[in-house]
């Protein structure tokens, strides 16, 4: 009995090792791909920096502490949507800029000749997009509660943190999409061109009450949309709509971005590899 429980003891041993050893592989590429892009300041301030200005400017300058909108604090409105617009920046310029550069440099043929998993560098560059996402939100919540006045009970606070933070993945999907069609040099110009436009007809940087009617209309197609309802959920200034159609509509559009993805990178292993 004693043999047999040492055996099995042995055999798990030898099953957790190596899980062990690849669950380190992937916490170091995770790191090292943040401290990358921590140490890129183009990246790390612009990703903080333009959220916080925004609020800054939006929230705190030109609203007062005692404004509201339909009932709901004004500065905790815009912390909601000036959040989702900041996740969706991390999100796809960690993951499509940085993919597109390092296609162009040649660098994940030196990744694939490595012995490290070969999922480790997508799931680094979300795991990274997820930190900075986390930073977002935090550093417009200090501001909202220090100079906005505002006012949040802990649990809605990291019920906020955590819907944003999960929902930055749409978005690390859609960035790997992008980049595995954009080249080094026109990633950044795309992404500019696909996130400012979604960000302003989803009424990220305007409430969606004060777009024309058509635009309203035409946001319940956009997936930031979706992640910005969610949001203001959380601080009970959403519309009256099921969280769960916009979970599906979320988890929907990262399947089909995935399938993109999936393509572009069976397009490159059939340059490369033939």
């Amino acid at each position: 009995m004693a043999t047999a429980a040492s055996t099995v003891n042995n055999n798990a041993q030898v099953l957790i090792r190596p899980f062990g050893r690849t669950l380190i592989i992937y916490a170091k590429e995770a790191k090292f791909e943040f401290l990358t892009r921590l140490r890129l300041r183009a990246f790390s301030l612009s990703t903080i920096g333009f959220p916080v200005m925004f609020y800054v400017l939006f929230g705190l300058v030109l609203n007062g502490r005692e404004a509201t909108l339909n009932g709901t604090h004004f500065a905790t409105y815009l912390i909601a949507t000036y959040s989702t617009f900041g996740v969706m920046g991390a999100s796809l310029f960690g993951t499509a800029a940085g993919l597109a550069s390092e296609r162009g440099l040649g660098w994940l043929q030196v990744k694939r000749a490595s012995p490290m998993p070969p999922f480790a560098y997508f799931v680094a560059k979300v795991v990274m997009s997820m930190i900075f996402s986390a930073a977002v939100v935090l550093a417009l919540f200090a501001l909202g509660f220090t100079l906005g006045g505002v006012h949040l009970a802990v649990a809605d606070s990291l019920k906020l943190l955590g819907i944003l933070v999960l929902g930055s993945l749409p978005f690390c999907a859609m960035g790997l999409a992008i980049g595995y069609f954009c080249g080094p040099t026109s990633a950044t110009p795309i992404i500019n061109l696909v996130y400012v436009p979604l960000s302003f007809c989803s009424g990220l940087w305007v409430p969606l009450m004060f777009l024309p009617k058509a635009l309203q209309n035409f946001a319940h197609l956009l997936p930031p949309y979706h992640l910005a309802q969610l949001a203001l959920g959380a601080v009970g200034a959403g519309q009256p709509e099921s969280s769960w159609t916009h979970w599906a509509v979320l988890i929907v559009f990262t399947l089909v971005c995935l399938g993109v993805a999936r393509v572009g990178f069976q397009r490159d292993e059939g340059k490369t590899y033939g």
